[in-house]
């Protein structure tokens, strides 16, 4: 049984401030979301082509999960600017989810470290904050740049299992990361 979440916080890094998602964000999401390098990767569920309404429609749910404390939400933005760039997602524990974090970033951002640094701050957030024992993360085994991510964090793989992607069917790779493992390549 999973414990209801608290209100989704500002969390703060060197670049970025992750807010709590809000309806506001949606003509962002609608114009960013739908593009091939977004959505390749992602659950088969994604509707593609991405429909005129999907992200206000992805936004009702998304509130109301929220609102729920089943899931936190983040848009990720850059300083200096509030608009959302991309999202990066935290489900309540549950010692039998195989899930618990996700992301996506706008195209004309990748490679420049900041879903790394986004990731680190939620993972950090997950561990200190909220006492999560362990995040099973996963990504298309396809993904290689979501994989380094989860290298770099000190996860180790799991195991690998055929998923369906927006992309078509392919596997998917699950990694384990401990508070442990965690803490141990954290500064004091």
């Amino acid at each position: 049984m999973t414990v209801p979440l608290p209100p989704t916080p500002v969390l703060e890094t060197e670049r970025l401030i992750l807010r709590p998602l809000e309806a506001r964000d949606v003509p962002a999401i609608q114009r960013i979301f739908p593009q091939w390098e977004v959505v390749k990767h992602l659950h088969a569920t994604v509707p593609w082509p991405y429909p005129d309404d999907g992200a206000a429609t992805n936004m009702v749910q998304c509130l109301e999960d929220q609102a729920k404390g089943l899931k936190f939400y983040w848009a990720v933005t850059v300083k200096g600017s509030d608009e959302l760039r991309g999202r990066i997602d935290l489900w309540a524990f549950d010692p039998e989810r195989r899930d618990s974090r996700g992301f996506w970033l706008d195209p004309l951002l990748h490679g420049q470290g900041l879903m790394t640094e986004a990731a680190d701050a939620v993972t950090d957030y997950a561990f200190r904050t909220l006492g999560y024992p362990w995040l099973y993360l996963t990504n298309s085994i396809a993904n290689r740049a979501s994989g380094r991510i989860k290298e770099k964090q000190g996860a180790v793989p799991a195991y690998v299992e055929p998923h369906g992607f927006v992309s078509g069917p392919g596997e998917r790779q699950v990694w384990l990361l401990t508070r442990e493992a965690w803490l141990a390549r954290q500064p004091v």
